[in-house]
């Protein structure tokens, strides 16, 4: 730093606090370019802000000239020996960067890769515009919860108000990019093009940008939109919906309730044991609840409880003395919840918590002490996590998200994993995805969002053998 000049971040106070769109569109040509260099080296910066940007000595000839620094938080987004892509994965609780500029994905405890460093740029472009970005000023504990929530539900039309149109552009194109996405950076720096004036009025140096230009034998002037448009994956307006999971199995008889009021559950249940069906999963929506039965659970006995309690520890207790194990639970908003509880499970040992916010620490702690997550509910804001012992699955994984987690999901897929728990908050959709031990006849899974119960679907679903096996009803996106 010593060898550098004054950061972005001096400039724009030395400016008032707020920069000409001519040098940040500046800033941005050559910050792209920058990061390319980067990128094609195997590594993401992790920490792209103002404070990181540096100009030249003053008086010297790179006066002008945009540095980066500080790789403190760098990581490869190459594996160094084969030179593919880093697999995906996401931890919630591991946040890299710096709150303010940070993309969704880094609050979220992704992994990082290009595309987290271009969306962090965005939003340093348009603080470095606008002085102010509309996540600001909050101070409670959950600051990064709070924030990436913001960012979520800030529109792209709404932060760039009052920016040129390329910023709007550039952040749209960033948002929604894959993970393993490679960035088309001469069209991201053809975006402002426009807005460029003359070399001799130019208070950045943008050389870089046009060198990196010509070295891929691409021209900035000639680049055309022969893409084919890309889907969203944060477009589209947060809805609360029903989240169902259904998994191939072999034919059995499967039997749902729903909008079922308190007074009329036992009526359902018991009629359903008579039947020979026990409860494989509940749910709850404006506290009514939602039932689902089936053949294929193989429990011997079942018990269950309706309580103005979240998960009533005394009654839950007593049961694990009469070695019946959590099977299913939901949670009404109003704070009451429906615990099932079975005979039969291959469970030998459980543990459960209760927590305003997704307990992921929790969680990991009692994966190294041999439990996965086997049920999951919600009452309001708060979460319930159950964990057992001998659950039957190897491995699991976390999805978090403020709306579907669609690409997560289907990447967990790709390499052997199915939801096998899910829950949503008015703010959040969490899922848990796990390998089984034993491999299924059938892997096919599959997942439907609906504004009402998927009563139209389900009976579909069945003709292919295909089974409610999880759902829920909380945040997601229309």
């Amino acid at each position: 730093m010593d060898m550098l000049g004054s950061s972005l971040w001096d400039v724009w106070n030395s400016a008032g606090q707020a920069m000409s769109s001519h040098m940040v569109v500046c800033i941005a040509v050559e910050a792209i370019s920058i990061l390319e260099k980067l990128h094609s080296k195997g590594f993401v910066h992790g920490d792209v802000k103002p404070e990181n940007f540096l100009l030249g000595q003053p008086g010297s000839p790179d006066e002008k000239k945009l540095f980066l620094i500080d790789l403190g938080l760098a990581s490869r987004w190459t594996e160094a020996a084969s030179g593919r892509h880093v697999q995906y994965d996401q931890r919630p609780d591991n946040f890299r960067g710096t709150i303010r500029y940070a993309s969704v994905h880094a609050h979220l405890g992704r992994t990082g890769s290009r595309r987290d460093d271009l969306e962090s740029l965005a939003y340093t472009l348009i603080f470095l515009i606008k002085g102010k970005l509309p996540w600001q000023g909050y101070q409670a504990d959950n600051k990064s919860f709070l924030v990436c929530k913001k960012k979520m539900a800030t529109s792209p039309e709404m932060l760039c108000c009052f920016c040129p149109a390329p910023f709007k552009d550039f952040l749209e194109m960033v948002t929604n990019m894959k993970f393993d996405e490679e960035p088309n950076y001469p069209k991201l720096i053809s975006l402002f093009d426009g807005l460029i004036e003359g070399p001799a009025s130019r208070p950045i140096r943008i050389d870089g940008a046009l060198k990196v230009g010509k070295k891929r034998g691409r021209t900035l002037a000639n680049l055309e939109d022969d893409e084919q448009p890309k889907k969203k994956v944060r477009s589209g307006s947060p809805a609360t919906q029903w989240i169902s999971v259904y998994n191939g199995r072999r034919p059995m008889k499967q039997r749902y309730h729903y909008n079922v009021a308190d007074s009329r559950l036992h009526q359902h249940i018991e009629k359903g044991y008579q039947d020979g069906l026990y409860i494989s999963c509940v749910a709850s929506s404006e506290n009514f609840w939602a039932l689902i039965m089936d053949a294929g659970t193989g429990f011997c006995s079942q018990v269950y409880e309706l309580s103005q309690v979240f998960l009533h520890k005394e009654w839950i207790m007593e049961q694990w003395e009469n070695n019946y194990y959590i099977t299913a639970i939901a949670g009404a908003t109003n704070g009451s919840s429906l615990v099932v509880m079975s005979k039969g499970t291959p469970y030998t040992q459980q543990s459960y918590k209760v927590s305003e916010s997704f307990p992921y620490k929790w969680i990991n702690k009692k994966w190294r002490e041999g439990f996965h997550v086997t049920s999951m509910a919600t009452a309001g804001n708060c979460l319930g996590v159950v964990m057992s012992r001998n659950s039957g699955y190897s491995t699991q994984a976390v999805e978090l998200d403020f709306l579907y987690p669609s690409e997560g999901i289907h990447r967990r897929w790709e390499t052997g994993y199915r939801i096998t728990s899910t829950a949503a908050t008015p703010d959040q959709a969490a899922f848990i995805l796990s390998i089984p031990k034993r491999k299924p006849m059938d892997e096919t899974q599959e997942t439907l969002r609906t504004s009402a119960f998927p009563s139209s679907h389900v009976k579909e679903k069945w003709v292919k053998n295909l089974y409610i096996s999880s759902i829920c009803y909380g945040r997601s996106v229309c």
